[in-house]
């Protein structure tokens, strides 16, 4: 979890990078091995150097390409989403049974939502903008209850 919370300039800040699970990343690692395997007939170094790379590779990526969940300037970002924070209702965090539901069934169809497996929270955001198709933002948090008491701060001072 890369979880930050910050104060400048009077603003809130939240940032929150929705990085893999643990066994995601484990069982992409296993691309090493087989890599190296492909290149044992040739060079046992270079395949071991092959497999080396290509696991930390793997992995890196799956970590660099994560979406961020940000609070800052006025603006709630979400991977390569935004919305400036007036337009936004109050926030609701979800865990358990309750985020199972939002996740699934309580989707609403008009919904904008970034959703990611292994990631239990779940916070809830209307938007409040007449013009706007988009009724509710939908997305994953492994700490839903600091997004939205972010959120809260930021909406209050801006």
């Amino acid at each position: 979890m890369h979880a930050h919370i910050a104060s400048t300039s009077g603003s809130a800040v939240y940032r929150e990078r929705l990085s893999p699970s643990l066994w995601l990343l484990v069982s992409a690692a296993v691309c090493a091995p087989m890599v190296a395997l492909v290149f044992t007939p040739f060079d046992s170094t270079v395949a071991l150097i092959a497999g080396a790379a290509t696991g930390a590779a793997v992995v890196a990526a799956l970590m660099s390409l994560s979406p961020v969940v940000e609070i800052a300037d006025d603006w709630l970002r979400v991977g390569r989403a935004r919305i400036e924070l007036r337009y936004l209702g109050d926030a609701e965090a979800l865990v358990g049974q309750e985020a199972r539901l939002a996740r699934g069934p309580g989707l609403g169809r008009y919904s904008w939502h970034l959703i990611r497996g292994g990631i239990d929270g779940i916070v809830r955001v209307p938007v409040q903008d007449a013009d706007d198709p988009v009724t509710m933002w939908v997305f994953s948090s492994r700490t839903p209850d600091r997004v939205a008491a972010a959120l809260r701060r930021a909406r209050s001072t801006s």
